[in-house]
């Protein structure tokens, strides 16, 4: 099989791509290694399996159409799996063009590749940013995802909304992933963990916002991949029992699916920096601050639908997803 993996110098991408190889997949990796951040630990990712024979890399921006047309002509991907985006909630506030560059234009070749190409599966990343203003917990998929309170949000729900559009009209077999808080080795250096790793490590206090009244369904990012990885190998189907009068938002009469994948066990951030402060063996300094704008308190994830597709469901402990981190980051950045 035949799998292009976008985002493939990424922190979820990497890991996909390194599994999909594992298991002998063809893997075409795009990427195009902005400098959202440093690049380096981009491709320090990729030189983990760039030597692979089953692995060939691509230079590319999703804004790219006739790049975009060019590769999926060339390849004829079996299945897809589009992780590249621009990520983050609060740089959607200081740079919003390049959230519709590339979440949005992006995604649209995508598609197109997609359904031009007839790939028989899209598996793409939502976010459960997407559930906004909800307070109603666990979030669930059945629920209606309206009120977004970021454009990085607005954009994966616009993803969605584009995807099911062409699950309807072309047949095109489609499923959109809420990934929840994710954390672990090769992490994001934007994401908390990193960020206060960081700062504990240099002496520094770390930012600890809404005054540290936060809750977030931490998600190992070996929880994510084995997600995704069952994920691509069932294809998404329609709802033989959707009905139009009362339609279920996660899924449809067309072959479209959406499901979490989160621990469903959200943590205090308080209980966060203490796990964190274990494995470092050192004690943060805080600065309590009020929530950001575009934040939300609180997430939480209902996993039962992915539990009844798949059989799975996401399960490791922050203890041991946050010693693992550390483990990796100190043989990364201070060995």
């Amino acid at each position: 099989m035949k799998v292009l993996v976008t985002g493939a110098a990424g922190f979820i991408g990497s890991h996909v791509a390194s599994q999909l190889l594992a298991r002998g997949e063809q893997v075409v990796g795009l990427d195009n290694l902005n400098d959202y951040y440093d690049p380096q630990l981009k491709l320090d990712r990729l030189k983990r399996f760039e030597a692979e024979a089953g692995f060939t890399f691509v230079k590319l921006d999703l804004a790219d159409r006739a790049g975009m047309e060019k590769l999926f002509a060339e390849q004829k991907f079996d299945k897809v799996v589009h992780l590249a985006a621009q990520a983050g909630v609060r740089y959607s506030l200081k740079n919003p063009h390049a959230y519709i560059d590339s979440n949005l234009v992006g995604f649209t070749h995508i598609l197109e590749g997609c359904r031009h190409q007839r790939v028989q599966h899209l598996v793409y990343a939502s976010s459960s940013s997407v559930y906004g203003g909800n307070t109603r917990m666990p979030f669930s998929e059945h629920d209606p995802v309206d009120h977004p309170v970021s454009l990085y949000a607005a954009t994966k729900k616009a993803n969605e909304l584009m995807a099911h559009t062409y699950s309807h009209l072309y047949g095109l077999p489609t499923t959109g992933l809420r990934f929840f808080t994710v954390y672990g080795p090769w992490g994001r250096p934007d994401m908390a963990l990193f960020l206060f790793t960081q700062a504990i490590l240099e002496g520094r206090p770390i930012d600890v916002f809404n005054h540290g009244n936060m809750q977030r369904d931490f998600t190992y990012i070996d929880d994510i991949i084995e997600g995704v990885i069952r994920v691509l190998d069932k294809p998404a189907t329609p709802n033989p029992d959707f009905e139009p009068l009362q339609p279920d938002p996660g899924t449809s009469h067309a072959p479209y699916r959406v499901f979490n994948i989160g621990n469903h066990n959200p943590v205090p951030l308080m209980d966060f920096i203490a796990a964190l402060e274990k494995a470092l063996g050192m004690t943060a300094r805080k600065n309590f601050l009020p929530l950001q704008d575009g934040d939300v308190p609180a997430t939480y994830a209902d996993v039962d639908a992915l539990k009844d597709w798949v059989g799975f469901q996401p399960g490791t402990p922050i203890e041991i997803g946050v010693g693992r981190f550390i483990e990796w980051y100190r043989s990364y950045y201070v060995e």
